[in-house]
């Protein structure tokens, strides 16, 4: 692949692999003085699972690969019992796995090999490789299963993890997703490559996506595959991604910019030419909008329960006490891609401990526990207007930067966390988004607002959620696809921020497009509203000068200031 030569177009993190490959390294791994970590064993270490920054050298953190979400009980408590004996902090990942923070130089190791026992693995769960491949929660158990894939996903990481051709030596990291479920809870199409249960001449199997990732929509390929040819793409996939993608500009070299290079019928090829025999054409695609409750009866008449974590986060104790009660009730365990533990195998419908937070629904990156994130996204979800996101189930997705780890522009509401002086002396804010028509795979968000002060989130939020009641649709979703991606993300901003500054709720219903109308519907409906800026170039300038007007100024904590009467009105 590399050849003899080093190449000196190749990034950086090439030039170390054409140095040494990541498994070979991996013979020095116990020798190493943690204290005294080079540029090089940072980007190695990633491959076992092991993350940590040349400005943050003493603090590490580890990732479990948990394939399909799924661990026994056994190995939950035993986790729990390691955060307990080092103190540590863990989270659920959005890939389903569990992460862990606040180790340090002198027990790493030790808590590494602890780790990678009992059948549990860090391997691959960072740096450029397959991640954790992930399904449906529900997957073979819930009602709207139809093909259960976890086989499939153990046959894949089989094949992947600790195979001395791919650790560490793909192109860039490649996100799994694969669901034989008719409706999930949370959308699978940010995943460079996802296989959606789909249906052809009456039988069903996958349609196949391709080129997914937290900004971008997985495209959908035009192959249909059976259950028991699913593996063999698999592997023809990995095999053509190792081959010809792009190992030159890192910020380039993810699928979907194969994909803008060659074309998506190229990539198809190379991968065919894996596979070793011709495609068949996309079947259609089974997927439906459905809203979960927390107790769901799966296919055997027993229930599931939702334990809602605390944004991510759990303790050792929480974690035992989950334990405790799975072992003693014969429950399964499964984490999802919401974040979120669900036990199975329930008598009835029953809720056997309080969740700690209103959570279901939102999706947030590590926040403050990463070197990335701008502010403590777990800390602020009380600026969310979180019984109002609950009861109408409401996906939201929280990122601390533009990473997107919270996968924003796959939810119905997405906000990435940001600092900023353009207000004054704000702690913080959020860009927003919306219009994303995640379960269908259609679009992703657009961005509404490029910054809201936190103290003005709350009320921003409340209002969209507000006029989305008034429209009567049955789903945010619906309601983004009817409503709002009928109207220019300009005119939307300055629409909210004329009901802010009037204290009104109008209801949005499209009947006419394009900017003279939606500059009608503004001077009709807010005749007194000083707008700053004139019309004449577009909105923009007057959503910019109409957010300081109202955000310059010291605000007061949504926590604790009382609602706001606004004005309703249809």
């Amino acid at each position: 692949m590399l050849g003899d030569a080093i190449d000196s177009r190749l990034n950086k993190r090439e030039r170390y692999k054409a140095r040494l490959r990541p498994y070979d390294y991996f013979a020095e791994f116990e020798s190493l003085d943690f204290e005294n970590l080079g540029e090089g064993d940072r980007f190695y270490l990633q491959d076992f699972g092991i993350f940590t920054t040349d400005f943050l050298e003493d603090e590490f953190t580890m990732r479990l690969r948990v394939p399909a979400g799924r661990l026994t009980t056994e190995q939950f408590s035993y986790i729990a019992d390691v955060v307990a004996e080092y103190d540590l902090t863990i989270i659920v990942t959005a890939r389903a796995g569990l992460q862990l923070h606040d180790l340090e130089a002198d027990n790493v190791l030790d808590i590494w090999k602890k780790l990678n026992s009992h059948g549990l693995t860090t391997w691959q769960s960072f740096g450029d490789n397959i991640r954790n491949i992930v399904t449906n929660v529900y997957d073979g158990r819930g009602k709207y299963s139809e093909i259960e894939t976890y086989p499939i996903i153990m046959q894949m990481q089989e094949h992947i993890v600790q195979n001395p051709r791919y650790v560490g030596m793909l192109p860039r990291r490649v996100s799994i997703g694969i669901s034989g479920n008719r409706a999930s809870i949370t959308s699978f199409f940010a995943n460079d490559l996802y296989f959606a249960l789909a249906e052809k001449n009456g039988v069903l199997g996958f349609n196949v996506y391709m080129g997914g990732k937290n900004s971008e929509i997985a495209q959908d390929a035009d192959i249909f595959l059976l259950e028991n040819e699913v593996f063999d793409f698999f592997k023809a996939f990995v095999e053509a991604f190792y081959l010809h993608g792009s190992r030159f500009s890192r910020s380039k070299t993810r699928l979907c910019f194969l994909i803008k290079d060659i074309g998506l019928d190229a990539l198809k090829n190379h991968i065919e030419k894996e596979y070793a025999k011709p495609f068949n054409t996309a079947g259609k695609l089974q997927l439906e909008k459905v809203s979960f409750s927390h107790n769901e009866m799966l296919k055997d008449g027993s229930y599931s329960y939702c334990y809602q974590t605390d944004f991510a986060r759990l303790s050792a104790d929480e974690m035992q006490e989950i334990s405790k009660f799975s072992l003693e009730n014969s429950l399964e365990i499964r984490l999802g891609i919401d974040q979120n533990i669900y036990l199975f195998g329930l008598k009835d419908k029953t809720t056997p401990f309080a969740s700690p937070k209103e959570s279901a629904t939102i999706i947030t990156c590590a926040g403050n526990l990463c070197p990335y994130s701008f502010w403590s996204i777990k800390n602020e979800t009380s600026y969310l207007p979180l019984s109002k996101i609950s009861e109408h189930g409401i996906t939201v997705g929280f990122s601390g930067c533009a990473k997107g780890c919270g996968r924003h522009r796959h939810t119905d509401i997405g906000l990435i966390g940001l600092k900023t002086n353009n207000f004054g002396a704000v702690e913080g804010g959020a860009k927003i988004f919306i219009g994303a028509v995640h379960t269908s795979g259609l679009s992703v968000g657009r961005m509404l607002f490029s910054m809201v002060p936190l103290v003005h989130l709350h009320e921003t939020l409340s209002l969209i959620i507000e006029i989305y009641e008034l429209s009567g649709y049955e789903n945010f979703e619906e309601f983004t696809h009817e409503i709002l991606n009928k109207f220019s993300e300009e005119f939307l901003a300055l629409w909210f921020l004329a009901n802010i500054a009037t204290k009104q709720t109008l209801e949005l219903e499209p009947q006419g497009s394009g900017f003279e109308y939606e500059k009608e519907l503004l001077l009709k409906h807010f005749p007194k509203v000083d707008f700053l800026e004139s019309f004449d170039d577009g909105f923009i300038k007057s959503v910019g000068a109409l957010s300081k007007k109202l955000w310059t100024i010291e605000g007061e904590d949504p926590r604790y200031k009382p609602k706001i009467n606004r004005v309703v009105a249809r």
